[in-house]
């Protein structure tokens, strides 16, 4: 999940708790997603206004989303929020450009492993895993291995992160240089080209799910913490430490907080644009089931 808080409409949160239940059991059964992680009073109103697009009243959806096979699909978009745009939030990213990324590329070339690991979790649209191809594009040598891992729920969404056409209001943040060089005018948007999407390989994932999260020197998670419950934050700050490289950096949302035990795994490196460097004291060692992103 990427972008910005919901505005509620009018009825939106009116959304029958048996109802509410029997999507929740639905969505678990046919998507392996729980919306019980999620913060209650969120996830009730994009239930409701996905119900209301189908021009369905509350108490019916779950029979539309018993009934329609591609429903569960559907809803599990709508759960996702996909407003981002390029370099959104332009100071962090030109801390990432000036400070972090040179650090992290001139490490990784003296390391033994050689190679740069970039982790956007809950990319959204594609637009800042994008963001930080075309800034490592820039900066990276060209023999430096890079893998640049894109995550988010929805399917659908990553297909359409895949394909690289956005609308101009996506790209008002990009450099003209960078968008002349890199993009090209394909109806009413921009497509990016070929070179810069293939550098990004994007993956479902669910944040909250056992399944391994992938070994990285800078995780992006920007504006998707805020969804979840405070306790589930805390869980998933602490995965990100666990799978950080020693003195790897953790990007959040400038409405985001590091809450709890876990603060003590990070040193604010830039705090006002919420990056976090991991302690080089904590645990190197990898629990099993943690994956290398490659």
């Amino acid at each position: 999940m990427s972008g910005a808080k919901d505005r509620p409409e009018r009825g939106e949160g009116d959304f029958p708790e048996e109802a509410f239940a029997e999507v929740r059991a639905l969505l678990l059964e046919r998507a392996a997603f729980d919306l019980g992680h999620y913060k209650d009073g969120c996830i009730r109103r994009r239930v409701a206004r996905r119900a209301r697009a189908c021009r369905c009243a509350a108490a019916a959806y779950p029979a539309r989303l018993r009934d329609d096979p591609g429903e569960a699909e559907a809803l599990l978009a709508a759960l996702t929020i996909h407003v981002s745009q390029f370099f959104r939030n332009p100071s962090t990213f030109d801390h990432l450009r000036r400070r972090v990324l040179p650090e992290l590329i001139e490490r990784a070339r003296r390391t033994r492993r050689g190679e740069l690991r970039l982790w956007c979790a809950g990319c959204a649209g594609g637009e800042e895993p994008y963001s930080l191809a075309l800034l490592s594009r820039e900066l990276a040598p060209a023999e430096l291995p890079l893998s640049l891992l894109a995550t988010d729920l929805s399917p659908a969404i990553l297909e359409r992160a895949r394909a690289g056409l956005y609308e101009p209001a996506r790209l008002t943040q990009v450099p003209l240089e960078l968008r002349e060089r890199y993009f090209r005018v394909e109806g009413q948007g921009f497509r990016l080209n070929h070179e810069i999407r293939r550098m990004v390989r994007f993956r479902r994932q669910d944040l909250l799910a056992p399944e391994e999260y992938p070994r990285a020197d800078l995780i992006l998670c920007r504006n998707v913490l805020i969804y979840f419950s405070r306790a589930e934050q805390e869980r998933i700050i602490d995965r990100f430490a666990r799978v950080l490289s020693p003195g790897g950096f953790l990007v959040i949302g400038r409405a985001e907080n590091l809450f709890g035990p876990v603060r003590n795994q990070f040193r604010g490196e830039f705090p006002r644009e919420r990056i976090y460097r991991r302690l080089e004291d904590h645990s190197a060692s990898v629990p099993q089931g943690v994956e290398r992103c490659v």
